[in-house]
């Protein structure tokens, strides 16, 4: 597997785990090169209460562990008001409402282009589910000539 599709798999790994503690008004950057960001994303969620930011941080932590990814570096957690986790090529920011409105990362970093959760997906092509084709209509019974005697 290359290095960019096992780094989606882990953000999105990342994104389930806040989606799950109900994080609110997710948000997915993806840095440009020569931004002077020193990561490849962004992953900024909100909590609404200082024990729902610590749970979103520790489901990350969590679910990454699970797959042997450890973050280099947690900080703010004791706060719970901007929780930074840092897997180096990604950083996930766990806000309160109002940290989120006063460091407003996504117009500091308003270069970066957001994504979906969607738009992480790596499935190939060819293990991907084929669209299904809408079933035919019957046909509608032909009716008969009547023959002119």
């Amino acid at each position: 597997m290359t290095k960019k599709s096992e780094l989606k798999k882990q953000v999105a790994a990342a994104i389930q785990a806040c989606l799950e503690k109900k994080a609110e008004e997710l948000s997915i950057l993806e840095m440009e090169k020569g931004s002077g960001a020193f990561t490849d994303y962004f992953v900024l969620c909100s909590g609404t209460n200082p024990r729902q930011v610590q749970a979103i941080a520790d489901e990350v932590e969590l679910r990454l562990k699970a797959t042997g990814l450890r973050p280099t570096h947690v900080e703010g957690y004791r706060q719970a008001e901007w929780v930074l986790v840092d897997y180096v090529d990604f950083v996930v920011h766990v806000f309160s409402e109002k940290a989120r409105k006063f460091y407003d990362l996504e117009r500091l970093w308003k270069t970066a282009t957001r994504l979906e959760p969607a738009d992480l997906k790596t499935a190939d092509r060819k293990t991907a589910p084929r669209k299904r084709k809408a079933a035919a209509k019957p046909a509608a019974p032909k009716k008969k000539k009547k023959k002119k005697v």
